[in-house]
């Protein structure tokens, strides 16, 4: 589950499991149809550009979206420094169980994500919240910390789209009433942007070259 945030489950009664699982794909699927993929697309930009110069990313969720956002983050740190040497500069807010216990016993649980972005993101790094509801107070907190750093911030989200939809500067926003599904989508869309960020690196590996030339260059003109 999410962690609630105000969502409730919702699956359908069925007697046989069959029954179910043929509803649940539908569902799924028609999430998928109907969803606008623009604000997708405008974070893959987003996304390739901070492969590019170096800008952070960081995730953050509860409960199902929590571990979501940790298999994101690895799937944006390690098959893409795999197949190119440099991956994302990404982390996981979710990920550190000291930092996340000492924040929510001494600063409050809604201040377990808010308090590691002041410390560790700076003005345009990318923050990313996965959130059923939309209403998680940790989440909007998160938010709404990323507006007073500079950050540009992307929230997905299912349900109404809760606070989160006003306060992030994209949602992505599946209307499914329905937590499992929404917590699908989240993985569906991170996934397709992996793939899609992965077909990117030969272009990636261009400009990290040619960075690298300069940066040498510099030394050498510095040294001499």
């Amino acid at each position: 589950m999410d962690g609630t945030g105000g969502a409730e489950m919702s699956a359908p009664g069925f007697a046989m499991p069959s029954a179910l699982f043929s509803d649940y794909s539908e569902r799924l699927g028609a999430a998928l149809r109907e969803f606008d993929w623009a604000p997708v697309e405008g974070l893959a930009h987003d996304l390739l550009d901070c492969w590019r110069t170096g800008r952070q990313v960081f995730l953050a969720g509860n409960g199902g979206s929590g571990g979501n956002a940790n298999h994101l983050a690895n799937d944006f740190l390690y098959p893409l420094s795999k197949a190119h040497g440099s991956g994302l500069r990404v982390h996981s807010l979710c990920a550190n169980p000291a930092a996340l216990t000492c924040l929510a016993n001494d600063e409050g649980y809604e201040a377990i994500f808010s308090m590691q972005l002041a410390v560790l993101a700076r003005e345009d790094d990318v923050l990313i919240v996965l959130s059923g509801s939309g209403n998680s107070p940790n989440v909007l907190r998160a938010l709404e910390e990323a507006k007073k750093i500079g950050m540009t911030s992307y929230a997905m989200l299912g349900f109404s789209g809760g606070k989160a939809k006003a306060l992030a500067d994209v949602p992505i926003h599946f209307e499914i009433d329905d937590m499992q599904i929404a917590e699908d989508a989240q993985m569906i869309v991170g996934h397709m942007l992996l793939q899609w960020l992965y077909g990117q690196r030969e272009d990636v590996n261009v400009l990290k070259d040619c960075a690298a030339d300069l940066r040498q260059t510099w030394r050498r003109m510095k040294n001499s």
